[in-house]
């Protein structure tokens, strides 16, 4: 009998084995792939955003109308002389503050002395005529009552003395006029002000007709501030006018940065302006310490009213897109979501929000341009206190915020 040849059934169980082994490496190359996956997707995960919060609170906002104003004194006034005359002295100096009837300046009165004199004479001569008129008219009243003269001569006399009676009345008009020249060479300040700069030096000639002026003074003390409004701010103004309240405004320099003053609303214009479609308003202040120039450009912020309770947010916090206003609300799973908001009166630190976010609620206030709806965050360090100014302000500029991944 002839034995089988034991390698001729070895090459059919090594065909056997290999789809086998195809199988297991196919899933070991598939598992390792799926690794591999799993690993770069979650390398490139994006990693949670750092941002700054707060949280919106409820307190009370100013509400103010900001305007541009000319400081303007109440009085300037051009000291002109009233007669004419040499100027022998001039007794102020430039930037010299001065009082109410303060001597200024002194104009030769000599001419004017010589006058008076004229004048004094003259009603001496003129009141000696009337003394003797009246004294004949007395002669003759006793002779016309003895029948010795005509009722006509007794009436001229009494005409007579009418007429030299008025005379000496012109004599004492003259005499007051000469009196009130004497008074005008003397002068002396109309207003208690600051003067500026000498307009004129002793020894000039002045007249009356002047226009030039020996002096300008200017009422420092109280000063007021004449600005204007939007008409659209008018309504609320005049509300509280004619409630009996009183308007509080603040003067500031002209870069708006350092307060100047405190005074308040005194005045308010008839009309309002076509042209600008603004209406003036007139704000006074003690100016105690004459920190407000005439003249000088100053900020107005006038408190109109203060709302109390209002929902506030640092206005960095709200950004304006396609929807409108809106804000990031940070949510409990530390995720974004974009809240639709409306805002009123902002003092540039704070903005109140009228409808859409609630009082204790966390806003994202610093990194919203980096944000879409939806996305983790983490806080980046303690949330700013409100009131604390940023500069920083993201816009949509007209595109709507991004959709979460």
């Amino acid at each position: 009998m002839v034995e089988p040849v034991s390698g001729a059934g070895a090459p059919r169980k090594r065909r056997r084995r290999w789809p086998w082994i195809l199988l297991i490496l196919l899933i070991i190359i598939g598992i390792a792939v799926w690794r591999h996956q799993g690993a770069s997707h979650a390398a490139f995960a994006p990693a949670p955003q750092a941002v700054g919060v707060a949280k919106a609170i409820s307190g009370s906002m100013p509400v103010t109308i900001e305007a541009l104003g000319t400081v303007t004194p109440e009085a300037t006034v051009t000291v002109l002389p009233q007669l004419s005359g040499y100027l022998t002295e001039v007794a102020f100096s430039e930037g010299q503050t001065v009082t109410q009837g303060q001597f200024l300046a002194q104009i030769d009165p000599r001419p004017y002395l010589v006058q008076l004199e004229e004048y004094t004479a003259q009603k001496a001569r003129d009141a000696a005529i009337l003394a003797q008129a009246r004294s004949d008219l007395s002669r003759y009243v006793t002779l016309q009552s003895q029948n010795s003269i005509s009722a006509q001569q007794v009436a001229d006399q009494k005409f007579l003395v009418a007429q030299d009676a008025a005379t000496v009345q012109i004599d004492q008009a003259n005499m007051d006029t000469a009196k009130l020249d004497i008074g005008y060479c003397h002068i002396t300040a109309p207003v208690g002000g600051l003067v500026g700069l000498r307009l004129v030096d002793p020894g000039n000639y002045v007249t009356s007709s002047s226009t030039t002026g020996i002096a300008v003074i200017t009422t420092m003390q109280p000063m007021t501030v004449i600005f204007a409004v939007p008409q659209t701010e008018l309504g609320s103004v005049l509300a509280r006018l004619q409630g009996g309240a009183t308007l509080t405004a603040s003067a500031y320099s002209s870069d708006d940065t350092t307060k100047i003053a405190d005074g308040t609303l005194t005045a308010l214009s008839n009309q309002v302006d076509t042209s600008t479609g603004t209406v003036n308003l007139r704000a006074t202040f003690a100016n105690t310490n004459n920190a407000l120039f005439p003249n000088e450009f100053v900020n107005i912020h006038l408190l109109v009213d203060t709302l109390q309770n209002a929902v506030l947010v640092p206005a960095p916090a709200v950004q304006t897109g396609a929807p409108g206003a809106y804000v990031y609300v940070v949510n409990p799973d530390e995720t974004v979501s974009v809240q639709t908001v409306t805002t009123g009166v902002t003092d540039g630190t704070n903005t109140v929000i009228t409808k859409g976010l609630s009082a204790g609620e966390t806003v994202v206030t610093d990194g919203v341009d980096r944000l879409a709806d939806g996305m983790k965050v983490t806080i980046a360090g303690p949330a700013p206190t409100m009131g604390a100014k940023k500069h920083h302000r993201h816009q949509w500029s007209g595109q709507p915020p991004p959709a979460g991944p």
